[in-house]
């Protein structure tokens, strides 16, 4: 039997593969949509089938209004993606993503629910961290652009060109950044799944240091890899992290 409608809402699957042996969820990163992993899914072996999130404010959910909490998307996206979170199951996340993707597998585990069976996460310190920045989202347009062009290399210069795309674009992003930087880090015991943490040697937002601390939330197995680039390097890392992920997944789900 395929996900219900609602499922079908928050997930899109390039290549649906009924009789996979394990699912992999991609959640975007802050301003990103389905597009951030066009590729993917289909890259992947088939045994495992590649579905990616698709959040409210983007994309053909653009009219919907974006959530700006990350207690209100992981209790939003519980029920959700309940229909296509049977086991076994993994999450992928990057920046946003990867913290999103964290805190839904402590609410599965608060719901007595499944949870994933590996975690990724990537281009994201550990969440028990204090953040080192000064919050974005209340700015001014100009000072919210500015300073994530400083930080994060900004938002492409095609869309900062076009005020009506801009004007679509923006609501949206400074939601994203309202998850990120109002989102309170609750002490829980660590997961009990294996987690894999990425990241770039250039991103000045997530340390080598702060992303090898994901390490105290878990109780499995931890690996740590970094790979050339900045905040954004899985763009030219694809190959590389999706060669990582498959040979992860290999380890953990696949008898030898």
């Amino acid at each position: 039997m395929r996900p219900l409608e609602s499922a079908d809402r928050w997930l899109v699957s390039p290549r649906p593969a009924p009789e996979a042996l394990v699912q992999l969820l991609f959640f975007p990163y802050a301003g990103a949509g389905t597009s951030v992993y066009h590729g993917w899914a289909e890259a992947l072996p088939p045994w495992v089938e590649g579905s990616i999130v698709r959040l409210p404010g983007r994309e053909t959910r653009l009219r919907e209004p974006p959530l700006t909490t990350l207690r209100s998307l992981v209790r939003a996206l519980s029920p959700a993606l309940s229909p296509r979170l049977t086991e076994p199951f993994a999450f992928f996340g990057h920046s946003m993503g990867a913290l999103i993707a964290f805190e839904l597998a402590r609410q599965l585990r608060r719901e007595r629910r499944a949870g994933p069976a590996h975690l990724f996460v990537s281009a994201r310190p550990a969440p028990q961290l204090p953040p080192r920045h000064e919050p974005l989202h209340a700015l001014s347009d100009d000072e919210f652009l500015d300073l994530l062009a400083r930080r994060y290399q900004g938002v492409p210069e095609t869309i900062r060109r076009e005020p009506e795309l801009l004007k679509l674009y923006l609501p949206t992003l400074r939601a994203d950044f309202s998850v990120l930087e109002t989102a309170t880090y609750e002490p829980e015991e660590p997961l009990d799944c294996r987690v894999s943490a990425f990241g770039g040697r250039d991103d000045e937002t997530a340390t080598e240091a702060e992303i090898a601390a994901w390490c105290r939330q878990t109780r499995g197995d931890f690996s740590l890899r970094m790979f050339p680039g900045d905040h954004f390097f899985l763009h030219g890392a694809r190959t590389e992290l999706l060669d990582e992920v498959t040979e992860q997944l290999t380890r953990a789900l696949i008898p030898t």
